[in-house]
């Protein structure tokens, strides 16, 4: 995947998410009158400044695209000129204020909501959730799955695609009990998996659930026919056109596009025959020389090439489902009430142990799904987009200081005592908030390193 492409959908899925969530903040604030100075997608040196007057609240773009924020007028941070001493954010009432910091949150599951909502009017498609291989002595073997098998309900869940019977085994792997997998055999026949309570709770071990359980999609195969060509590439300099079927390289035959491209990618700067099919019929000979190119700290082959699919191909392996607005809505709001549940059961269960940190997932890794899903289509990018709000909304709401969620903690403390926390109490707070994110940070980049090199 072009780096560049990757960065781009990363930097764009940031200041979505960003700028959904400030605006939660800066849209409750300006409604409850208190006065908004600042309203910043990033940190650091401005890129982009707009202010209608000395007046009126600043937009800014800043150079550093991790985050945001709103300033808000408060007497705390600066001295505010007595006719404006009650458009400050400390001045208001405590209700005001939590109602302000909450709704950077609220946003994101409202965006969420919003994404899924959209996704079910316009159709949400996917994958039939269809089994292909069942690796020996795995759990999926155990439990008696076998290639063809087409699941139905996972548990009391239905599966009605790959995406909703992965979401409803990480649940069910929480839950730690006997799973009962319905399903219809190649022959037709409904057959009832188990899977037993142990093997349920290891699932939630591992980040790579499908391969914990042994099991891979079923896929068609895609014939080994060539596609568009990039200018200047490999391929196109031997002399390939789109619409040859790629026979055999180096004596070895090709069944399909995945053998062409293990071939490809195991013979760097090495010189292959490839014999070819023309769409004509014409059989003839080719040089090809793989360009090295390091992928994930790997050196492979690459010609720049891509597949012909054939009209049809996967029609028998999607699925498509579409409601109307008022059902979609219903659906797009239990989904992102069962998101968040499940996110917040695997955040409890990696602090108690019971549960992989390789779940957690740093800049790096997120920045690969963003150029991921946004090279599968917009579907796929909104999907990823909802997803990660609502962990946004969900880390943020965690009562750590400096997240909204220990703003928070203080309003609530605030509130039984009588009186705020004292401000040395409160930078203390600060003090430890900022480690922790710190130490979680460090944590999510390191994973990320540790994937990247394998």
């Amino acid at each position: 995947m072009d780096i560049l492409f990757t960065i781009g959908s990363f930097v764009v899925a940031l200041a979505i998410l960003i700028a959904v969530h400030e605006f939660g903040h800066f849209w409750v604030a300006r409604r409850l009158g208190v006065k908004v100075l600042r309203f910043s997608i990033g940190f650091g040196r401005p890129l982009l400044r707009i202010q209608r007057n000395p007046d009126a609240t600043e937009y800014v773009v800043a150079l550093v695209p991790l985050g945001g924020y709103v300033k808000m007028l408060d007497e705390r941070e600066e001295e505010v000129p007595a006719a404006q001493a009650h458009l400050a954010f400390n001045r208001q009432a405590l209700w005001k204020r939590s109602a302000i910091v909450v709704a950077g949150p609220v946003f994101n599951f409202l965006f969420a909501i919003f994404a899924y909502w959209a996704i079910f009017m316009s159709g949400d498609s996917g994958l039939r959730p269809i089994v292909g291989d069942v690796e020996p002595q795995s759990i999926a073997a155990e439990a008696g799955f076998q290639s063809g098998d087409e699941l139905i309900r996972v548990g009391d869940r239905e599966a009605g695609s790959w995406e909703t019977a992965l979401i409803a085994f990480v649940g069910k792997s929480l839950d730690g009990r006997e799973l009962a997998v319905q399903v219809r055999d190649a022959s037709g026949r409904e057959l009832t998996r188990w899977i037993p309570s142990d093997a349920v709770r290891s699932l939630a071990e591992e980040p790579d659930l499908l391969g914990r359980l042994g099991l891979s999609p079923k896929r068609p195969t895609l014939p080994a026919v060539i596609g568009e060509l990039v200018p200047g590439e490999a391929a196109e300099g031997s002399g390939l056109k789109s619409g040859d079927r790629i026979l055999s390289a180096d004596g070895r035959p090709i069944e399909g596009w995945q053998d062409w491209v293990g071939v490809v990618q195991e013979h760097p700067d090495e010189t292959l025959a490839v014999e070819i099919e023309r769409a004509d019929g014409e059989r003839l000979t080719l040089s090809v020389t793989p360009r090295s190119t390091q992928v994930e700290g790997d050196t492979i082959g690459r010609i720049g090439a891509g597949v012909l699919v054939p009209e049809g191909l996967m029609d028998d392996y999607s699925v498509e489902v579409r409601y109307g607005p008022v059902e979609s809505l219903d659906r797009a709001v239990s989904k992102t009430v069962e998101m968040s549940v499940m996110t917040l059961r695997v955040v409890g269960r990696m602090l108690i142990g019971q549960a992989s940190v390789e779940n957690l997932s740093g800049p790096i890794t997120i920045a690969e799904t963003a150029g991921r899903t946004a090279s599968y289509g917009l579907e796929s990018f909104v999907k990823f987009l909802a997803v990660v709000s609502i962990s946004l909304g969900i880390l943020n709401l965690l009562p750590v200081p400096v997240l909204d969620g220990g703003h928070l903690l203080y309003f609530f403390i605030e509130w039984v005592k009588g009186s705020p926390l004292s401000e040395e109490a409160q930078m203390q707070g600060q003090r430890i908030g900022l480690f922790l994110l710190a130490a979680l940070m460090s944590l999510a980049f390191y994973l990320d390193l540790s994937r990247l090199l394998g």
